[in-house]
């Protein structure tokens, strides 16, 4: 029986099924296949699947799919996992590297046994301030693609009870991530591809997130790319400096790094855990 050797790795708690394509050649995805794998019930349980392979230009390529089988967005928990993988498996030479992901060229650094960091290139449609109708009420709201796009929401900036404006949530334990988060993502402002969703609250000078993300469909533990937005959108609307760092949903933090020139984002960086949580192996006929 064929089997195909698999990584599960955490980026901050986003958690993702890693293969090396040049230890499994004759190993191919399709949609379903990643639907089974990354179920938490009947398959391996992940966010998304990451798959590796060497490059003759570059140390290596990586291609990234969401759980729900949809590809062509950046992951940046999952880039700093691809590159935590690939200095385990030899393909950086030093604490540097360049690679593709989705045909596009990024670079990271290796900062220790387990801190990555990832560079970004500059985002995109940054916005501020402006209204979304969802949960009966008109919710303020910031805007940013960072490799994937993005809504930034305050927590402080949503009604509980749409009818009485004294009744705004105070905690992100409070905001209903999934059903508003889910609500935004599908809002027909953000049609045909959709949004990723963030919930801040600043404490001690770090901001607190959770994310909605389009494509798992659900809450997720962390988010780079989200992480990343919501830290340029943190500079304007709470006046932080960089580096900022961030409280995700899984208790890990993450640092967002940037410098801003003739009012653009340049240098933006996301650096914080990436780990190998364990091995195992694939039966194809269970999955293809």
């Amino acid at each position: 029986m064929e089997k195909v050797f698999f990584y599960k790795m955490s980026g901050a708690g986003n958690d993702f099924i890693l293969i090396d394509k040049n230890s499994n050649p004759s190993f191919t995805l399709e949609s379903k296949s990643i639907k089974k794998m990354c179920d938490r019930r009947n398959g391996i349980g992940a966010d998304g699947v990451i798959t590796i392979t060497n490059s003759k230009t570059y140390d290596f390529e990586m291609q990234y799919f969401n759980a729900d089988g949809s590809t062509g967005s950046l992951c940046g928990n999952g880039a700093r996992c691809a590159i935590r993988f690939a200095e385990i498996s030899g393909r950086i030479k030093n604490r540097n590297t360049n690679f593709l992901s989705n045909g596009l060229t990024y670079s990271g650094e290796v900062l220790n046994g387990s801190e990555i960091k990832f560079f970004f290139n500059s985002p995109k449609g940054l916005k501020y301030n402006f209204k979304i109708l969802a949960a009966k009420q008109l919710i303020n709201a910031c805007f940013a693609d960072t490799g994937s796009p993005h809504v930034v929401i305050k927590v402080e900036d949503i009604l509980k009870d749409s009818e009485n404006p004294l009744s705004k949530y105070e905690t992100l334990d409070e905001v209903p991530v999934f059903e508003l988060g889910r609500e935004i993502r599908y809002h027909k402002d953000f049609a045909p591809g959709g949004t990723n969703v963030n919930f801040i609250k600043l404490v001690d000078n770090k901001i607190h997130i959770r994310t909605y993300e389009r494509g798992v469909e659900d809450e997720t533990f962390a988010c780079g790319t989200g992480a990343t937005a919501s830290a340029i959108i943190g500079y304007y609307i709470f006046g932080l400096k960089p580096p900022i760092k961030l409280i995700t949903r899984g208790g890990d933090e993450l640092i967002v790094d940037f410098e801003i020139e003739n009012q653009n984002v340049k240098d933006l960086s996301l650096t914080g855990p990436a780990k190998v949580t364990f091995t195992g192996e694939l039966l194809l006929n269970q999955y293809f």
